[in-house]
């Protein structure tokens, strides 16, 4: 069996970021007074997506700021030539060690950019490296920590630059996440046991995604199914599924699908509809199925991404035990220098 969920185990690993949101907040309003043009959100794996799914919303909303997004590798060589004293970089990693990111936090010193970032621990490499680092501790669910600091970061940068209208809301609600989280894991685990026992032989998944949910997608196929469980899997953007990846679904091909209550929502519909005529294996996770209990309707739209990802975390976990294969479990990653 997988590892039973413990509440407050889980939830613990959650506390010290959801007490950080409003200090988050004010550093983010702080940077906003100095009046910041451009933000560079700046992360890999993981951090750039949960930061992509944030950027979703920031640009659907906002004016006056522009908001870019980077894997560090190619931000260091692009060289963006809007980088200036004008500029917040925004900087995300789990461990704090992440090369590329400790290249970044040295890359951009000349320019005179204004920096921050978003990590586990205080006396970690990223956090010695730059001024103004949020920092939520020891953490097995650090993805959900990271976007409760980051979320909170930027709702303050924007209430301050452009009186977001959701700010408030989006700061109130983040006190519920943890909890929410949970209950989303424990409430779809006899679900993520069935589909388990369905999928484990499968070694080819599409899993799709639209909007800011291509970053559950991207999140539960590759950081998960390729990196953890070394399965040979495809993740796209649902916008461009009829481009090129609807040749290759047939009757036995599994298809999941992320489907969110943002605009992007009819854009992962339509691919559910075709799916549906031409393969027997489709799986849908919709935030819509999921209570989010006391979370405002104009705020669950922003958090669905995050709540699909804590509902099929339990079927990767159930994935892995059918596998042999634990989630930590690598072949290259952190053995030798690449």
């Amino acid at each position: 069996m997988a590892i039973e969920l413990d509440r407050d185990e889980y939830i613990g690993h959650l506390e010290k970021a959801a007490k950080l949101k409003d200090t988050a907040a004010k550093l983010g309003a702080d940077f906003a007074k100095d009046g910041i043009k451009r933000v560079f959100l700046v992360g890999c794996g993981a951090p750039n997506r949960e930061m992509g799914a944030i950027k979703y919303f920031l640009d659907r909303d906002i004016k006056t700021v522009e908001f870019y997004l980077y894997f560090p590798a190619e931000f260091v060589h692009q060289a963006p030539a809007k980088l200036d004293e004008d500029s917040l970089i925004v900087l995300a990693s789990h461990s704090g060690t992440t090369p590329e990111i400790l290249e970044t936090a040295e890359f951009i010193k000349p320019y005179g950019c204004k920096v921050a970032a978003v990590t586990q621990f205080d006396d970690s490499p990223l956090a010695k490296a730059v001024p103004n680092s949020l920092c939520y501790g020891k953490s097995d669910h650090g993805y959900m920590a990271k976007f409760i600091l980051l979320l909170a970061f930027l709702a303050g940068f924007v209430k301050e630059a452009e009186d977001w209208d959701l700010a408030e809301k989006v700061l109130e609600n983040l006190e519920l996440l943890p909890e929410i989280l949970f209950d989303t894991a424990v409430l779809n685990d006899k679900r993520a046991i069935e589909e388990a026992r369905l999928y484990h032989e499968d070694d080819y998944v599409m899993v799709l995604g639209a909007g800011p949910c291509y970053a559950a997608a991207y999140v539960t196929c590759v950081c998960v199914m390729m990196e953890m469980q070394w399965m040979h899997t495809f993740t796209g953007e649902a916008a461009e599924f009829f481009h090129g990846p609807f040749e290759v679904v047939l009757p036995d091909v599994p298809v999941m699908v992320y489907v969110g209550e943002d605009e992007s929502r009819p854009i992962t519909e339509r691919v559910i509809r075709f799916c549906k005529k031409f393969t027997e294996r489709l799986i849908i996770y919709d935030s819509k199925d999921f209570e989010m209990k006391g979370i405002d309707k104009e705020v669950r739209p922003i958090f669905a991404p995050f709540v699909l990802e804590a509902a099929t975390s339990r079927l990767m976990e159930h994935l892995a035990v059918w596998h042999n294969h634990p989630l930590s479990a690598r072949r290259y990653m952190w053995k030798f220098d690449y």
